[in-house]
């Protein structure tokens, strides 16, 4: 669906059970054709439930076709007590690609006070071009009790805020909008922006509440979108 004319073609992904269940093997690949330009999203925060036995798998793997344009910003991982999630995310951008993405996830149900309670959730992202490696990371995080140092200082909620584009430059010009934006905002979460070795810039995010989260990630988006591709902000129709 192009929501907003500018020729974005919005979708949503939707898990049928309502969220992800240990034993759950979820693949999903996404495949670009040149000059293509795609918004993928989810309708709402992914539910990770208890398991007693394996983990859940979710895979996401993507090619960004010449000069095509993904946008990938689900909403956040909610681990419950218990939870086991493995999720790997893997994007090939072809040349003049352009890729905007986000991940994003809360400690655990922390409206009921379940912090740290989740038993696995190892997360790994790897973006390559023909080059080679544009970025890679990865969260390898258990049960036990957790310092402040290693808690996420206390915060509820985590955003990493990416954007990925070797073909354009001066990417130290993006990062500082980004931050004055991030500074400007507030919204008491504590963040930071940086430009990455070669082709894209990277923010994380540390956030007390769900909204706040999601208010710096949308202005962060909105912003890039201006900047980078001369669009408008997206309306993704949510309530």
């Amino acid at each position: 669906m192009d929501l907003d004319g500018t020729g974005t073609a919005t979708l949503m992904l939707l898990n049928p059970t309502g969220g992800i269940l240990g034993g759950d093997a979820l693949d999903t690949s996404v495949a670009l054709g040149p000059g293509t330009a795609v918004c993928l999203t989810t309708p709402a925060a992914t539910r990770v439930y208890r398991s007693a036995g394996a983990p859940a798998v979710h895979r996401l793997t993507a090619t960004v076709g010449e000069n095509a344009r993904l946008e990938y910003l689900p909403d956040h991982l909610i681990p419950s007590p218990g939870a086991r999630l493995r999720q790997t995310t893997e994007m090939m951008l072809a040349p003049g690609a352009t890729l905007i993405l986000c991940e994003a996830w809360a400690v655990g149900r922390v409206a009921r006070g379940e912090r740290w309670r989740f038993d696995e959730l190892d997360l790994g992202l790897v973006v390559r071009d023909a080059r080679g490696l544009l970025l890679r990371e990865r969260s390898i995080l258990g049960a036990p009790a957790r310092d402040q140092i290693g808690g996420a200082e206390d915060f509820g909620y985590l955003a990493t805020f990416a954007v990925l584009a070797p073909a354009r430059e001066r990417w130290q010009d993006l990062a500082s909008a980004l931050h004055e934006i991030m500074s400007a905002l507030g919204a008491g979460a504590r963040c930071g922006v940086s430009a990455l070795g070669r082709g894209g810039l990277l923010a994380r995010l540390l956030c007390p509440t769900a909204p706040a989260m999601t208010g710096l990630v949308r202005a962060l988006w909105a912003e890039t979108r201006r900047l980078i591709l001369g669009l408008p902000p997206l309306d993704l129709r949510k309530l």
